[in-house]
């Protein structure tokens, strides 16, 4: 995915980034665009980050869910048996079989 260009009446060279720091990180924080120069040659983007969302609509979640295959649960649970041991994250097995635990533990 690519950033779109930063709008050219945001262009500031290399001094007034480092004059300006200040006003132009606020000006990044309100959502602006800068296209940095030196000498007259572009040679970056400052660009704000973009915010994750921490939560999704129930709206836009059933209308992404619309999209997806059903899921068959017998066919799921015979994938998960056919390729994973279970018995390689059993903690307390493994404790057991170092004798971690005492005889009247467990």
């Amino acid at each position: 995915m690519s950033t779109p260009e930063p709008d050219r009446s945001h262009e500031i060279s290399q001094r007034d980034l480092r004059n300006r720091s200040a006003e132009i990180m606020d000006g990044l924080e309100r959502g602006e665009r800068y296209a940095v120069t030196r000498n007259g040659h572009h040679i970056g983007d400052l660009v704000p980050l973009r915010r994750r969302r921490r939560a999704v609509s129930r709206a836009e979640f059933a209308a992404v869910s619309r999209g997806m295959p059903r899921l068959d649960d017998r066919r799921y649970r015979e994938d998960m048996d056919r390729h994973v041991n279970d018995d390689l994250y059993d903690p307390y097995d493994r404790a057991y079989g170092r004798r971690e635990f005492g005889a009247d533990e467990g």
